[in-house]
């Protein structure tokens, strides 16, 4: 057993089995990061690109797409307890595009079919996705709603950077939309998270990039993550794949050079738009556990991690929501991140918290434990629910526990 209590022999086990990903055909290459009480694991297997001679390194950049949210939560919790946010104030003043809400008597309804909203929506209802608008998968795509969304370019998918206009213009066009439920109602993904850093970049009075590397990133040392790839670190960048849904195959979602990425946005995107590497996220996953930066600098409170990472949602609204069936039974959802609530199986240590990214990515923090776990791939999910790497590796991740 390691000074950290983990298994070497079951590390080992956890690189036989991440390695059978990658020789099996399904993702170029990964990183996986393990740490635990001051020890730190790190893999690197497999290549960059599909082909390539260039090796998966520590310090390969990935599109961690979702796992963004998270960050940007956190960042929201600085203003918080600054008093420059308040969690339950109408967002109104800072985006008046989102005052007098209306929201669709029904989601199939015509975008004029509205009634006023009940309550005008807060900050509070944007860290829980509960704003009223999001995904929205019944009907085939085919309700006035979703085709609004498609028709002024506010994405429903992976995240495509340079297909957002500026954070003003954006703003813009969802302030023109019904809300599909009243604010509070349930929990949707995940467009909220972008009006979040919105709400963020004006409380601020600064970029989001900006004040995001100034108060958060810098703050923990997280030099790698940001919301576009310099040209002297494009190449330790690794492209991006999706499925083929025709032949199974892999396509290149996103290269890395003159890629999405190799340029700043318009729009910097907080549910889904930074690139990271394991270790920055690695400080972001400890951050979570005790609120301080490396050198013991406090980022966030200790009740604002609490609060952070409590269950925010009612069992009625798990009941409805969620973007697979059942995702609700055993986990809550907080700000930016969910948390497991109930033992299911191995990995389910209640307590813990995190989240996904759908272009491959994977982090998890678990006070109980001292734990942080890092999953970097650049395969795109294909489904909410977790692919067998990221299950496998959230099993072998605590199976590895030895004390």
């Amino acid at each position: 057993m390691s000074s950290g209590g983990l298994s070497r022999a079951r590390l080992a086990r956890m690189h036989d089995v991440m390695a059978g990903h990658v020789e099996s055909g399904s993702m170029p290459g990964l990183v996986t990061l393990v740490a635990r009480r001051g020890e730190v694991h790190v893999d690197t297997i497999g290549t960059r690109a599909v082909g390539g001679a260039e090796p998966m390194r520590r310090d390969t950049l990935f599109r961690i797409a979702s796992l963004t949210k998270p960050v940007a939560a956190a960042a929201a919790m600085v203003l918080v307890e600054e008093c420059r946010l308040r969690l339950d104030e109408p967002v109104d003043e800072l985006i008046p595009e989102l005052a007098g809400r209306r929201v669709l008597r029904r989601l199939d309804a015509a975008l004029d079919d509205t009634v006023p909203a009940n309550r005008p929506i807060t900050a509070r209802d944007l860290l829980t996705l509960r704003m009223g608008l999001g995904y929205a998968f019944e009907g085939g795509g085919a309700y006035p709603i979703q085709q609004a969304f498609r028709e002024f370019g506010i994405l429903q998918g992976p995240p495509h950077p340079q297909a957002f206009p500026d954070m003003d213009e954006w703003m813009r066009r969802v302030g023109t939309l019904p809300l599909m439920y009243q604010p509070g109602e349930r929990w949707q993904y995940d467009l909220a998270l972008d009006v979040l850093g919105v709400l963020v970049a004006r409380a601020a009075g600064q970029p989001l990039d900006v004040f995001l590397r100034e108060r958060v990133l810098e703050p923990l040392g997280m030099r790698d993550t940001a919301f576009h790839v310099p040209p002297d670190k494009i190449g330790r960048f690794a492209t991006s794949y999706a499925v083929d849904p025709e032949t199974g195959g892999l396509r290149v979602f996103d290269e890395a050079a003159g890629g999405g990425w190799s340029r700043p946005p318009a729009f910097a995107a907080a549910a889904s738009g930074l690139v990271s590497t394991a270790d920055d996220f690695l400080a972001f996953g400890r951050m979570m556990l005790d609120g301080r930066a490396p050198g013991g600098e406090r980022i966030l409170s200790r009740h604002a991690i609490e609060t952070m990472t409590a269950d925010h949602l009612t069992s009625a609204q798990k009941a409805v929501s969620g973007l697979f069936p059942g995702q609700f039974d055993a986990t809550g959802y907080g700000f930016g991140l969910s948390m497991v609530t109930r033992r299911g199986g191995v990995a389910d240590s209640v307590g813990s918290f995190g989240w996904t990214g759908g272009l491959g990515t994977l982090w998890f923090s678990d006070p109980r434990e001292e734990l942080v776990g890092i999953l970097l791939t650049q395969r795109g999910f294909t489904s909410p629910v977790l692919p067998p790497v990221a299950a496998d590796f959230r099993t072998l991740v605590y199976a590895a526990i030895d004390d």
